[in-house]
């Protein structure tokens, strides 16, 4: 029963709300969002975990006048609720539903889109700037994570905003510190009272009067301040933030919503940049994920009585599971493989490696520049750095690939998981941009495994290049293909015929290779024979075979799960270009806008790359005659 949550027309009806009923309504917004993530999928214990903090920040603030800037947006399915989308909620981070993340095309209470960490300080001092550069009085508030703190740009932000004494609320939601009951009840005492306009007043007019004591006035003005200081120093961790130049206050207790409302509404009164530390539960108010809060920090379906996750269909392992162990293995084996990842060890598949060889493991936190130059001076050294990020995020270190790795020469490898389309978590997830970003950086080799086979096979090439070297493979289940215990090397810059034609040739790259030779069956059916070529490397090509390939059959396809521009089929032109030949080309990839959310097999269709797409854009294109260069 969701009998508050389903008549609340607007957040700013909680301002009439009793104390009883929002601790009511807390229940309700917890019952909706496991029963909705339990069906769909999604980030449930970071939710769970600010529902009162949200309640609280809706109550207190003037939305959407007033600025609430997420970081991530894990944590935003309370807020979403809160802000007239609880009748669209069900459809949450499905095809042509609600995004999982705050979206500013979808509700004018979404100030700022996310996906990516660390970036609300940066956005919401910005938004701050403006807000007086035009006169403005709407308040802004930012609410980041202990994790995303681990990045710098989150200390850019707090370093700046220090220096610019703007009217800002920073809210730090530490999920992870734990404080004695003690301490956290008499730290709330403080909060709450330290905020109130009667000890501001206070305490600004006791500075105005020790400041006017003749010749000692400002050495007693400084020696209550380091009183108040030591004070607030002795009972919370709160002299960080006091040295980028913020007001701090807390740590408070995220769940008490009493505490939350008197606080908040003390500290958006106050001027000046505030921290305020709210200290919250993952997975709040569902057993299973306060137990287990890694396990549904993003989580797929499960059954919200027991808290069993659904399980998977089986059969063929993870890309990512095969990466885990064959890079065990390879560590077992050779003394300088050394494992990085950012904050991802189980996303990753590195938790095994973190057990077995934890002196040679390292998580950086939501830290990607610094995992990319730190294994650059690792490989400085000697070793064999392995970096695994997802691509979506080795994109934050674009430049450290690029002058600190390649620019040297140097031996690490970047193993990007999730690449291509990723599903529910949409635009700031899918991995389609890796093939146009890194292709063009010398030094760099480049390949894309079509199986888990392969992967196994590009990870010892990988580690026996004396350069940098980068793969990418897709998130999900690979084919089921017998494992190696040995993988062998594979030589670099070759591609595979992996089936005759001739009325054209497709060059089909990682995961689209199976699917053209799917379409390729199909057509044969018709009478048309085509060619299919696994490149494997996007840098360097295999220049002799995708030639001879092209001037035989005389038309060409290229297939990539990549943007077009810049990407695999554009690599495939220029080798054309600068070899002189000109042939008819047809480019399969995905087009020049940001990639919706959806399951990976529904916009795979969408996008014509699945077989079926795949047969629909070629049979008409062989039909062609002269030369042409086409992108669909």
């Amino acid at each position: 029963m969701t009998e508050i949550l389903s008549r609340l027309q607007s957040p700013a009806e909680l301002k009439g709300f009793t104390l009883a009923e929002l601790e009511t309504l807390a229940g309700e917004l917890r019952q909706t969002i496991i029963a909705t993530v339990a069906s769909n999928g999604g980030h449930l214990a970071s939710s769970l975990g600010v529902v009162e903090l949200t309640i609280a920040l809706h109550r207190v603030l003037d939305t959407p006048k007033d600025k609430i800037v997420w970081d991530v947006g894990h944590q935003a399915y309370a807020h979403k609720l809160l802000t007239g989308r609880l009748d669209r909620f069900h459809t949450l981070r499905q095809l042509d539903g609600i995004s999982g993340f705050p979206k500013r095309m979808e509700s004018p209470y979404d100030a700022f889109d996310v996906g990516h960490s660390s970036t609300s300080i940066s956005a919401a001092l910005g938004m701050a700037a403006a807000r007086d550069a035009l006169g403005g009085t709407e308040k802004v508030v930012a609410i980041i994570g202990d994790g995303s703190l681990t990045a710098g740009l989150a200390f850019e932000g707090l370093n700046q905003a220090g220096h610019l004494k703007k009217d800002l609320v920073v809210i730090l939601n530490d999920n992870e510190m734990s404080i004695s009951q003690n301490v956290g009840a008499l730290s709330s005492f403080l909060s709450r009272k330290m905020t109130s306009d009667l000890f501001v007043r206070f305490r600004r007019e006791t500075e105005h009067l020790l400041g006017t004591v003749p010749r000692f006035g400002k050495d007693l003005v400084n020696l209550a301040r380091r009183a108040e200081e030591s004070v607030k120093g002795f009972l919370t961790p709160g002299m960080l933030f006091e040295a980028f130049g913020f007001d701090y206050v807390g740590p408070i207790d995220g769940h008490q919503l009493d505490d939350l409302v008197e606080t908040l509404g003390n500290v958006v009164r106050l001027k000046g940049p505030r921290l305020v530390h709210v200290v919250t539960k993952k997975g709040k108010g569902y057993a299973a994920a306060e137990r287990s809060p890694s396990v549904f920090h993003g989580v797929g379906p499960f059954d919200p009585e027991s808290g069993v996750v659904a399980a998977g269909k089986g059969g063929a392992k993870s890309f990512t599971g095969v990466f885990g162990e064959t890079l065990c293995a390879m560590a077992d084996r050779d003394q300088r493989v050394v494992a990085i990842t950012a904050a991802m060890p189980d996303g990753t598949g590195l938790s095994r490696f973190a057990e077995r060889h934890p002196d040679r493991f390292f998580d950086v936190g939501i830290a990607e520049q610094h995992a990319v130059t730190f294994a650059a001076g690792l490989a400085c050294q000697g070793l064999r750095p392995v970096v695994a990020l997802y691509s979506t995020f080795l994109q934050r270190a674009y430049d450290n690939v690029l002058h600190d790795v390649c620019l040297q020469n140097l031996p690490v490898t970047f193993a990007m998981d999730r690449g291509g389309l990723v599903g529910a978590d949409g635009p700031t997830h899918h991995g389609v941009f890796d093939l146009s970003y890194l292709r063009h950086i010398p030094n760099l080799t480049f390949a894309v495994p079509r199986d888990e086979l392969q992967l196994q096979r590009l990870m010892v090439t990988a580690l026996a290049a004396e350069g940098p070297f980068a793969y990418r493979y897709p998130r999900g289940k690979g084919l089921g293909l017998e494992l190696a215990s040995d993988p062998q090397l594979l030589p670099v810059g070759r591609g595979e015929k992996l089936r005759a034609g001739d009325s054209g040739v497709v060059f089909a790259l990682g995961t689209m290779v199976e699917p053209a030779l799917r379409a390729a069956e199909t057509l044969a059916a018709e009478g048309i024979s085509l060619a299919v070529v696994d490149p494997c490397f996007v840098k360097p090509l295999d220049r002799e075979l995708l030639l001879t390939e092209a001037q035989r059959t005389g038309k060409v396809i290229t297939i990539e799960e990549n943007a077009l521009q810049g990407g695999f089929g554009s690599a495939v032109l220029e080798l054309f270009a600068d070899a002189g030949v000109t042939l008819p080309v047809l480019r399969l990839g995905l087009p020049d806008h940001f990639v919706e959310q959806g399951s990976q097999a529904e916009l795979l269709a969408r996008y014509g790359l699945d077989a079926a797409g795949i047969t629909n854009a070629v049979r008409p294109f062989l039909q062609q005659s002269g030369a042409q260069v086409v992108s669909r």
